[in-house]
């Protein structure tokens, strides 16, 4: 048995999904910046990470074909300071999350150490189409009689 998750030949052309679905889970990481996803209307989500200590020239937002990616890099701003414990590190790092087709990035705001990332998603259509069938002799140039 398979263990792939578009596995049944019904899925058709959804293996782009299915590594969507393994990106995701190996950017995992170490759970740094905590973050929320949160539905703030019918078709708008937004995501915030706590990233205390980070100025928004620490931070940089892109996307990158599906993947919407953050990345944080702290100046390292010891020059004359005598630490006697040192338990806030600068650090950097990079989240990555997987975006559905057509979420549009609509922007972002840091407040009180606190990114926020709004996101849109749009509405898919509902079309029914009506495929038509021809007969085996119809194909090339018309029906033959």
């Amino acid at each position: 048995m398979s263990s792939r998750l578009f596995a049944s030949p019904l899925f058709l052309g959804f293996e782009h999904l299915e590594q969507m679905f393994e990106r995701a889970a190996k950017s995992g990481g170490d759970g740094y910046p905590p973050y929320n996803i949160e539905r703030v209307g019918a078709s708008r989500l937004r995501i915030t990470l706590a990233l205390a200590g980070f100025g928004a020239d620490d931070l940089g937002i892109s996307r990158e074909n599906n993947q919407l990616v953050v990345r944080g890099r702290q100046a390292e701003d010891t020059e004359g300071r005598v630490f006697l414990h040192r338990g806030i590190a600068a650090r950097q790092f990079q989240r990555s999350f997987v975006l559905a087709e057509g979420i549009e990035v609509e922007g972002a705001w840091l407040d009180n150490g606190l990114l926020h990332i709004d996101l849109a998603r749009p509405q898919p259509d509902q079309r029914v189409r009506t495929i038509k069938i021809s007969y085996p002799g119809a194909r090339e140039g018309g029906a033959s009689s």
